[in-house]
């Protein structure tokens, strides 16, 4: 997976996983697509002899060759990059991205309790849980963990606001400076890392962490480029995993990651495949399966607003009604990603209670002759089959994503089809990853398919698209998002009245107004919703989460993981 497909993904990969998507994947935001990684010549073939039997379970995922690097902040650790860093560090609340609405499970907290506005946060710690090296976790290694990410900005990620810290017996307290409302989620899910380990270290922003000591059921075993093995440990304070044993193998690419899921090697990964039904549930459709469900973030076309003709809206309301994305769904992500329904962008279901009511029965659909309407009112012409600008210039444009990144490619070319149907003449052009991110970065680009953030509500998706407090100029590095360079005041008045507002009917008003200006403005192209999915086998082992049953997303790299295998039960 490529990026930060999850920034929880943590962010693509996500990566989203995004891969970014994503990639790969972090808590919160989300990911890139899904094309081959580089890596060594190793394909990584990755060893068998797993299985309920033996209480193993083994993982995978596509990330070429890891460094020994343990550390859960960071999202290019091995850690992260495997998942294997939610076995070790838990959260303090267990949260579900498929059902963002469900209320959180406790887990290092019993209790949470939000006042003054969400400006204030009282945390009840369980009592009687001990980190892996056998001494207590307390209060203290909790306040510890947010007073290290107040005074080290590398490891807060999320940039919470941190103001007070202080702890009274078993209770942490924690005041912000405005309203947490829209980062309550991230709040809650952190991790918890041992006070009397971290204190001693340097810089954490730096620290490999190679022996990690964590509250989890698991500690790590031993740790090569190509697997890392994590063991179960007795003095867990939950009821025990039935998995004894996770191996965590990283294949060189996707094809080899692919190959590993068909032969029975790789029991559990999140890898984008093509002909998935062929190439991988037909080796075995008793027991191979995959659930790729969708957060509240998407796949988009981004079209670069601040370059002319794409700053007028007409032309972007255009693309919107021609983009062909039952097409998309099928030729560039083989059906496996969720579609995009919902002219909000909001993916459906998880977004159902947030739709406002003139949107609620909207759906997208290919409308050629509406699009042209909205060219021709706008001030556009047609000259012929060429559409042709207010200022009489034909529109061209480039479409532009990284080489290798095949289900993005397959999607700009049906994108490039659609909008020869309006007279726009488009090319596809491709670049290398780092190229392309930093032109991305940049405003240096016509449009791009990309990944959005993603959360617990809409919020996180509109505020990346959206809003002007992330706006640069063209040629300035716009890292946390807008990379559409969208200018739009009351867009970023409606974020601000959502994340400080003192109720829901106001949250509900400012959601409602983002919901019209994505309709009416369309800063992004919705193209498919981003999906937190997983392949897995239950061969050996099942109570993996799936539509009948949505208790968490099933993807490796989430934080919610640790959950999945404490739900495994052997299969015979």
């Amino acid at each position: 997976m490529h990026g930060r497909r999850s920034k929880t993904t943590p962010t693509l990969l996500a990566v989203l996983a995004a891969a970014a998507l994503v990639a790969g994947c972090t808590s919160g935001t989300t990911a890139g697509p899904s094309g081959p990684v580089a890596g060594s010549s190793d394909s990584g073939s990755g060893k068998s002899g797993g299985g309920a039997t033996t209480g193993v379970l083994n993982v995978g995922m596509p990330n070429g060759p890891q460094t020994n690097n343990s550390n859960p902040f960071l999202g290019t650790s091995a850690g992260a990059s495997l998942g294997y860093r939610f076995m070790i560090y838990e959260p303090l609340v267990m949260l579900n991205g498929v059902r963002p609405s469900d209320k959180g499970v406790p887990w290092l907290a019993t209790a949470w309790d939000w006042a003054d506005n969400y400006k204030k946060l009282t945390l009840t710690i369980r009592d009687n849980v001990s980190w892996s090296d056998g001494k207590p976790l307390t209060a203290e290694d909790v306040a510890y963990t947010f007073d290290l990410m107040k005074k080290t900005e590398a490891l807060n990620i999320n940039a919470i606001p941190f103001r007070d810290i202080t702890t009274t017996g078993n209770q942490v307290e924690l005041t912000f400076p405005s309203s947490q409302f829209v980062n309550q989620t991230k709040i809650l899910q952190q991790f918890v890392i041992p006070k009397h380990i971290w204190s001693t270290v340097k810089d954490p922003s730096t620290w490999t962490d190679q022996q990690p000591v964590g509250s989890g059921p698991y500690t790590l075993k031993s740790f090569t480029t190509q697997t890392v093995t994590l063991t179960r440990r007795d003095s867990y304070w939950k009821d025990l995993p039935q998995v004894s044993e996770l191996r965590y193998t990283s294949y060189n690419d996707n094809t080899a990651q692919t190959t590993a899921l068909a032969s029975g090697a790789s029991e559990w990964s999140f890898v984008f495949m093509p002909n998935y039904k062929q190439i991988y549930i037909a080796k075995d459709p008793q027991h191979n399966n995959l659930w790729f469900p969708s957060g509240l973030g998407i796949h988009g076309l981004w079209l670069n607003t601040a370059k002319k003709p794409l700053d007028n809206p007409a032309l972007r309301r255009a693309i919107n009604l021609v983009v062909d994305r039952e097409a998309i769904f099928v030729q560039a992500e083989s059906s496996l990603y969720p579609k995009i329904e919902s002219p909000t962008g909001i993916p459906l279901p998880a977004g159902e209670p947030y739709l406002a009511p003139e949107y609620k029965d909207a759906r997208l659909a290919v409308d050629i002759d509406a699009a042209k309407k909205e060219l021709t009112d706008g001030g556009f012409t047609f000259d012929g089959d060429t559409l042709k600008d207010p200022s009489g210039k034909p529109v061209k444009i480039t479409l532009t994503d990284p080489a290798g990144w095949s289900d993005y490619l397959t999607g700009l070319a049906i994108i490039k089809e659609s909008l020869k149907k309006i007279g726009i003449a488009a090319d596809v052009r491709t670049q290398t990853v780092d190229a392309w991110t930093s032109a991305v970065n940049n405003g240096d680009f016509d449009a791009v398919l990309h990944w959005t953030n993603s959360g617990a509500t809409p919020y996180d998706m509109y505020e990346n698209i959206m809003d002007g407090s992330l706006l640069k100029p063209l040629g300035k590095a716009a890292t946390g998002g807008n990379f559409g360079r969208f200018k739009s005041d009351d867009a970023t008045k409606a974020l601000n009245q959502y994340a400080n507002a003192a109720d829901d009917a106001t949250r509900t008003d400012a959601l409602n107004k983002l919901e019209k200006i994505m309709v009416e403005q369309v800063p992004v192209v919705p193209t498919s919703a981003a999906p937190i999915g997983a392949e897995y086998s239950t061969k050996h082992w099942t109570g993996w989460p799936d539509e009948s049953n949505p208790y968490g997303p099933p993807q490796p790299t989430q934080p919610n993981s640790l959950d999945v295998v404490l739900h495994l039960k052997p299969a015979s």
